[in-house]
This record gives C-alpha cells, structure tokens and sequence, in this order.
C-alpha cells in the first residue's frame, strides 16, 4: 500500500493531506493570520511559519510515506507531468524566477519533509507548464511575450476527467476549461495540452482578487500618476483588485448575500464577472475553431448556481456545459505521483 502527502502552500492557508492510494486519509487547512504573514516580511520568509504549522500534523498523522508531492510554482516554462524536486528546481524557486507566489513554497516544503521519512519529493504540473502552440505567444509587441502561467495542475486533471466521462481518451478530447476561484484561468484543452490560456496574474477576467485585463492607456496613466508605488501597483492588480476594488470582499458568499439583500450594485458587479468569464470562454472556442466536446466549469467558484447561471446563459450555444466545483488539486497531486510509482509514466527531470 502506497501513501502519499501532499502540500499546498496558497496566499493565506497551507493544506495538507495523507492518501492511501487515491483514497484521502485524512486532511488539515492551516489558515495563516495576515498580520502573521506580513510579519515575515517577503514570501520566502514564511517558509519556518508554514513548516512549524504542518510538520507537527504530519508526524502525527503519517507514519510511513513512499512520496511527497506539492504544488508547483513559477518556475521556468515546462511540459505538463510529475517533477522530482532537485537543487535546480528549489534555486528557481527561491529566485521567483517567474514571479512572486506562494506556490514557490511548495517544493521546499515537499523536499524538506521527504528528507524526514526518506524519501523522494515531487511537483506535479506547476504553474508554469507551457504547452502553448506559436500564434498564442504573440502579444502585440516583441519586447512583450504572452507566458503561460495557470492553474494547470486542476485544468489537466479535470481535462481527463472529462475525457473519461464521455467516453474519449484524452489525446482526442477538445474542451474549454475555466478554472474559477481567487485568479481565473481559462484554457482550451486539446488532446490533453493547454494550447492557449490568459495569465490569471495580468489578463482576462476579473476575479475576487484579481483585476485581470485594464485598458492600457488609462492604467500606464496610473502608474505614472505619483500616487503608488511599484508594490502598491503590483497588489493593486493582483490581491486587491477584482471584487475586492468593487466591493470591499472577496467572499462570494458574502456577495451572494448582499445580493438577496437587494444590493443592485453588488449584483451589477457579480453579474459584470460572469459577463467576462464567458467572454473569455467565448474568445477560447475560436482557439478551437468552434470545435469543442464540452466547456467545463470548475474550481471555487463553480459552486456559485447564481454565477453559473450568468455563464451559462451567455455560452450554451457553444457545447455542452460541465460543471465539477472545488479546486481537486489535493487528488490531482496524489494522482500524479501515483502513475510515477505504478510505472505509468516516468518522472521528469527539472
């Protein structure tokens, strides 16, 4: 019997989780106070807090291990797969090679408590994975090359998933999937590669904390109005844009709430989200020249009925509509180093 740890670092919270095969054993979310985080000063220096808050549960909770996986981060672009974490992956992680993200702090934590139970640490689809056709990297200017940054790890997973479900494998499938929570990312997915997907850091819709794409006039106007810094740029896009710029919270619960209290801003606004996601969705079906198996609508967000039902209402026409809540990363990990030690696919070298 195989058991597998998995490690999440995300902006706030690091969850763990202990898998029997594909079976989860058990779990924890350790949610990190802000004025604890900012106390650490830059993302690295959260390393000690976030170890201190998951390697006591797992000493408790796992006695043997045949792995470790995490999440991957920013790292340099790269093939889809499960990655053994090595000296080079944890130096451009440190380096934030491609940006700034708690997901940087996964494969240290995965190697740090691999060393503990002897034995060997992964990543499985980090952000970074590129597997983009050339038309998708132009941006409008060369000194500008469109990455691929996604959250690619719940997109392939839930691209076989979907395969299987009609009936397909998936190097036949063709689908949009938009992954729906604090950033959003939204990607054709054909024969199992993201060819295309918006940069849910600087581009497509908005999002709980996430302004995604702005006119660029107005925003250059901005930068270079005196009144923020550089940092407070970069947060003003990225943690405090989205519906926390419109309206204060990034809960859409709390939205949802407002909303039956008769806020008709608040809906204007919620309603103003699910008109970009489906935009973005629509922009994804001429990727695919109008030739899609089905378009899926998953993560966090995808539990909203109300936000569905906006979404929906602007993209049935496209192709049957599949809607798998929650983000699944936990399993989607657990998975991916489960085929590497069953021999089904090798381990890739970073």
């Amino acid at each position: 019997m195989r058991y597998i740890l998995a490690v999440n670092p995300g902006s706030t919270t690091t969850k763990v989780a202990l898998f029997e095969e594909e079976a989860e054993v058990s779990g924890e979310v350790f949610r990190h106070e802000a004025a604890d985080l900012r106390s650490c000063g830059k993302m690295w220096d959260q390393l000690e807090l976030r170890w201190q808050a998951v390697h006591s549960w797992v000493f408790r909770n796992a006695r043997e291990l045949s792995a470790v996986v995490a999440t991957g981060g920013l790292f340099r672009p790269l093939a889809g797969g499960t990655y053994a974490v090595n000296e080079r992956m944890l130096s451009d992680a440190r380096a934030n090679l491609q940006g700034e993200h708690a997901s940087n702090l996964g494969c240290a934590l995965a190697h740090r408590l691999a060393s503990a139970y002897g034995c060997n640490a992964y990543v499985v689809d980090p952000v970074s994975v590129d597997e983009f056709e050339p038309l998708a990297r132009y941006s409008g200017h060369p000194l500008i090359r469109r990455r691929s940054l996604s959250h690619a790890i719940n997109i392939h997973a839930i691209a076989r998933r979907v395969a299987m479900q009609l009936g397909m494998e998936p190097a036949e499938s063709s689908v949009i999937i938009a992954h729906l929570g604090g950033g959003i990312s939204i990607a054709p997915v054909r024969g199992g590669r993201i060819i295309d997907v918006n940069d849910a850091s600087s581009d497509g819709p908005f999002s709980p904390e996430r302004t995604g794409g702005l006119p660029l006039q107005p925003f250059i106007d901005l930068c270079y109005s005196g009144t923020y810094s550089e940092g407070e740029m970069r947060k003003l896009v990225m943690g405090r844009g989205g519906l926390v710029a419109y309206l204060g919270t990034n809960s859409a619960v709390e939205v949802e709430e407002r909303i039956q209290a008769g806020e008709e801003t608040t809906r204007e606004v919620y309603e103003a989200m699910a008109y970009q996601i489906a935009k973005e969705i629509g922009a994804m079906a001429t990727v695919l020249a109008g030739r899609v198996d089905a378009v899926v609508l998953t993560g966090g967000l995808a539990g909203s009925a109300l936000l569905v039902s906006w979404i929906k209402a602007r993209i049935s026409f496209i192709a049957p509509i599949l809607v798998f809540p929650g983000e699944n990363e936990m399993s989607a990990l657990a998975q991916g180093v489960l085929r590497v030690l069953r021999g089904e696919v090798p381990a890739l070298e970073y």
